[in-house]
């Protein structure tokens, strides 16, 4: 029996989908606020369990008879207020999904993210060996992810049948419609400025058929793989989508001291409506970061070939032309 957390988040969704749609019969995990997307309502392949992945007895309880799983919750955020709930989630969640797999003898496919992975020397492209620097200024993000990876590996060490990859950012058209169209929007209103940095993405479905590839390969344990389609920069991947949509591509590129005082700015206006900044510290700087990943692992080990990012974005627009 296979289990998925995150069952109706992006990726999660997506690999159910295809897993349903190869005849698995899957147990699916959700929180009981969150809504199943209307493709995986009505499939009696799919069985859906509330339960909070910080629950280690709720979790114990669904557990029974389980062979495979694919461990996909985690808490995205760059919000401050959020940063305790998010590294409780990501990094216990995973402790107690890593001990009941250790316990239950189950695979793991574990999602981490390319927050995870180290710095590269200068003029290398990130890849599975670039190693983490535990003094650098990283983001609470990127410290959960690394710190859940690590719970990962411990269970590894202690005989765990496992897999990491590492996701770029994840982009595409899944079940859930408003999961990576947000950047759409932004195009289509009208951005004027761009950020300087640099960005990797990869599709939804490609992840998740990568990870069936990796659970369905007994030979494949203990490794980790970076999936990641292309590395294009900001400017690049804004005018693409505004070709797309029929608008103009933003022209102004956002100098460091513009994001230093557009994330004060965007703070300070929070404060006093009493919302959420709409851009963060972190943000910014994640934006103006020049990164490059590496995907030779994975294609040397699998043969998979990604779907290159041009048609990602064209089926995206389509998509976003029909539900917006």
């Amino acid at each position: 029996m296979i289990l998925v957390t995150g069952g109706t988040g992006f990726l999660g969704s997506t690999l159910i989908k295809f897993l349903i749609n190869e005849g698995n019969a899957v147990l699916a995990i959700k929180r009981e606020q969150s809504e199943i997307p209307e493709i995986l309502r009505s499939s009696s392949l799919v069985e859906w369990l509330h339960a909070d992945i910080t629950d280690y007895f709720a979790l114990a309880d669904a557990f029974s008879g389980i062979t495979h799983v694919y461990h996909c919750a985690a808490k995205i955020s760059y919000q401050k207020e959020d940063w305790a709930d998010m590294l409780h989630t990501n990094i216990e969640g995973t402790k107690h999904i890593v001990n009941l797999c250790l316990e239950h003898n189950a695979r793991l496919i574990h999602v981490s993210s390319i927050a995870a992975l180290g710095s590269p020397k200068f003029g290398e492209l990130i890849s599975e060996q670039s190693k983490w620097d535990d003094g650098a200024d990283h983001a609470k993000y990127a410290r959960s992810k690394y710190e859940s990876e690590m719970e990962v590996w411990r269970g590894i060490m202690e005989g765990l049948d496992a897999v990491i990859v590492n996701p770029s950012v994840i982009m595409g058209v899944g079940p859930g419609k408003k999961a990576s169209g947000a950047i759409f929007n932004l195009v289509h209103k009208g951005i004027k400025v761009y950020p300087p940095g640099t960005v990797g993405i990869v599709d939804v479905e490609d992840v998740a058929k990568i990870m069936i590839l990796l659970m369905d390969n007994g030979d494949i344990k203990g490794e980790r793989f970076v999936l990641n389609s292309e590395n294009l920069t900001n400017k690049n991947l804004l005018e693409r989508i505004a070709k797309l949509l029929d608008k103009p591509a933003p022209r102004i590129k956002a100098r460091p001291f513009m994001l230093s005082i557009a994330w004060r700015a965007a703070k300070m206006i929070a404060f006093f409506k009493g919302g959420r900044p709409a851009l963060t510290r972190e943000t910014a700087k994640a934006s103006a970061s020049y990164l490059a990943y590496s995907n030779k692992k994975v294609t040397d080990t699998t043969g998979y070939r990604f779907k290159p990012v041009d048609l990602t974005l064209k089926e995206m627009s389509i998509d976003f032309k029909t539900y917006k």
